[in-house]
């Protein structure tokens, strides 16, 4: 008999329909099929939901969500409200993933519990170019500080610029981050839609800064297809002002973040000196 899943895999899709089957095909053959794949169409006036429905039979569980165009963030937050499982991640409908990536989120989850958010590494793929190119060379493995943490997520230069330049291993994407929706669900998570990019970061900082454990292995599980048509490659005038505006919301939650974990290490290392001094009266 198997067992209920633990993980659903959160696919919003938008006019994917030169990549989506092979975003599927790799999806299909993972060396632990029971997890849950729910794609959100957010309004795709191509072929991508046809696609998406001959896969269906392919997946153990299966759920396809229709809706109207309203942009990434709202696509994601319909796929949030929609999981019943305890863990989630995010993966875009133009990439794709090796096969023990959604065994990954499963397994650290169960290594290390006290983890509020585990990540996997990534490559980088290019359309002009042949083989995959892994983000970092530095190895990174094991539970961060809350500091560590928001240094390795954090990247001010790569969100104007090419990202892969900056890249670490980590970033501040959500398709190699593994959520536990019992905290999304208490601090009532969700994406902002009114930002043309860095929304998945904003996202993972506030995340982060709500909860304690972060787990990270550096080891590529996930393919970062750097498409030449992408909104993240084309440098617009409005990315200049989004830039700013979500840099300075990731700064403050970050500062702040920071401030109380300094508090509460004053807290305590008062009350350990407070305690020495009773036993020594």
């Amino acid at each position: 008999m198997t067992e209920q899943p633990e993980l659903t895999v959160i696919m919003p899709v938008y006019n994917v329909e030169k990549y989506l089957a092979r975003a599927l095909d790799h999806l299909a053959s993972q060396t632990d099929p029971n997890f849950k794949l729910l794609i959100v169409n957010d309004g795709s006036t191509d072929q991508t939901r046809e696609i998406a429905e001959h896969y269906r039979h392919k997946f153990r569980y299966f759920k396809l969500i229709n809706k109207t165009n309203g942009g990434l963030s709202d696509a994601r937050n319909v796929g949030l409200d929609n999981v019943d499982t305890p863990y989630c991640t995010f993966h875009d409908g133009d990439d794709w993933v090796d096969a023990d990536y959604t065994a990954f989120f499963v397994r650290a989850f169960h290594a290390h519990p006290e983890a509020a958010m585990v990540s996997c590494g990534f490559w980088l793929d290019y359309e002009y170019r042949s083989g995959s190119v892994s983000a970092t060379k530095k190895q990174v493995r094991g539970l961060k500080s809350k500091l560590k943490t928001y240094q390795l997520i954090t990247n001010l230069l790569g969100s104007l610029f090419n990202n892969h330049l900056f890249a670490s291993s980590v970033k501040g994407y959500t398709w190699n981050k593994g959520y536990k929706i019992s905290v999304i669900r208490k601090y009532n998570l969700s994406f902002v839609k009114d930002l043309a990019f860095m929304e998945d970061q904003i996202f993972n900082i506030e995340y982060l800064s709500l909860t304690q454990g972060f787990y990270c292995d550096s080891q590529p599980l996930y393919h970062y297809w750097q498409r030449k048509d992408s909104m993240v490659h084309d440098f617009s005038l409005k990315m200049i002002p989004d830039n700013f505006k979500a840099n300075y919301i990731v700064a403050k939650m970050i500062v702040h973040s920071l401030w109380q974990e300094h508090k509460k290490d004053h807290t305590a290392e008062q009350k350990l000196i407070e305690a020495s001094e009773r036993k020594q009266q």
